[in-house]
């Protein structure tokens, strides 16, 4: 197979963290539901490719998205292959505390919960005000924390919402604020829409920066709409963020803003990643084969253009 000539890239960091969305962002808004089975074939494949943090369902409600209404069957699943199904390592998104019940349940060592930065996606996808989010997640993160459980902290819509247009930075800034104020580890910053650039990416990152949250505790996720995501999170990681946000095949889009296509690939992140001699710890011979393995389930062939170079047509 065909890897990319290496040339390291100065200004980079020395190796970054693929946090893999696919089995959870990246199945969520298939109109088909996915058997329990295929999703554990697809995160056992992903962790055989060495993908080390793989965030692998969620506990929402399954009149809400129907594609993860089988996540204690999953994670069952996974425990019974004999993989890592509620480790630090294996997080899984919790939107209220009836989803953290469930997590807890099951033992889960690690939750994420998904606020908003604007007040029309608060309402579509949370049934929340902007400011009525943080009292739900406020016991939610309480009692994660006094278990002992990881936290991390998603803000979507932070460039461009499909119904109120361009996002203010500082509206950004200060929904990421009071969702890290509740003590989350790390705050993932969402381009739901992708329609981020480069430039809006840098003054995102300062803002932050100047507010005490440091690029060591960002994560970025970007959809690649407009064919930005990768050069959106190349200027994150000149910027020092290392944890990257990315779905195996490029799936991806979300249930609650139609405007929203697929996630960055992971296999376009670890060809560039690999180009600039930066460290990822990911087989991506191996990769390409899981994207292919996937795409064929879905019936459809994979968005990522490393897996349509190295792998032919389907």
């Amino acid at each position: 197979m065909r890897t990319p000539q290496v040339e390291a890239a100065t200004g980079l960091p020395r190796s970054v963290t693929i946090y893999e969305v696919g089995p959870r962002d990246g199945l969520q808004n298939e109109k088909t539901v996915v058997p329990a089975t295929t999703k554990v074939e697809f995160i056992r494949r992903l962790e055989a490719a060495g993908l080390q943090t793989i965030e692998t369902t969620s506990f929402v409600p399954a009149r809400w998205v129907p594609q993860m209404g089988d996540a204690e069957e999953v994670l069952a699943g996974l425990a019974a292959a004999g993989g890592d199904a509620t480790g630090r390592r294996r997080p899984a998104l919790v939107p209220n505390e009836r989803g953290l019940d469930r997590a807890e349940e099951l033992g889960l060592q690690a939750i994420a919960i998904f606020g908003s930065a604007t007040e029309t996606f608060a309402r579509k996808n949370l049934n929340r005000t902007v400011t009525e989010q943080y009292a739900m997640f406020e016991p939610v993160v309480k009692r994660a924390l006094a278990d002992g459980m990881w936290v991390r902290a998603y803000v979507s819509m932070c460039f461009g919402d499909p119904w109120e247009g361009p996002v203010p930075v500082d509206q950004v800034v200060e929904v990421a604020q009071r969702l890290m104020d509740l003590g989350c580890a790390e705050l993932s910053l969402g381009d739901t829409i992708g329609v981020g650039t480069t430039g809006h990416v840098h003054r995102l990152l300062d803002a932050l920066d100047r507010k005490g949250i440091g690029s060591d505790r960002i994560a970025v996720h970007f959809h690649d709409t407009y064919g930005q995501a990768l050069a959106n999170t190349m200027a994150a990681l000149r910027d020092g963020v290392s944890v990257v946000d990315a779905s195996t095949g490029g799936l991806g889009g979300c249930p609650y803003a139609k405007s929203a296509t697929g996630n960055l690939a992971t296999e376009d992140l670890v060809w560039a990643l690999t180009g600039a001699g930066v460290e990822t710890g990911i087989d991506l011979e191996q990769l390409v084969e899981t994207s292919v393995w996937m795409a064929a389930q879905l019936g459809r062939p994979s968005p990522s253009n490393v897996v349509r170079a190295l792998a032919g047509p389907a």
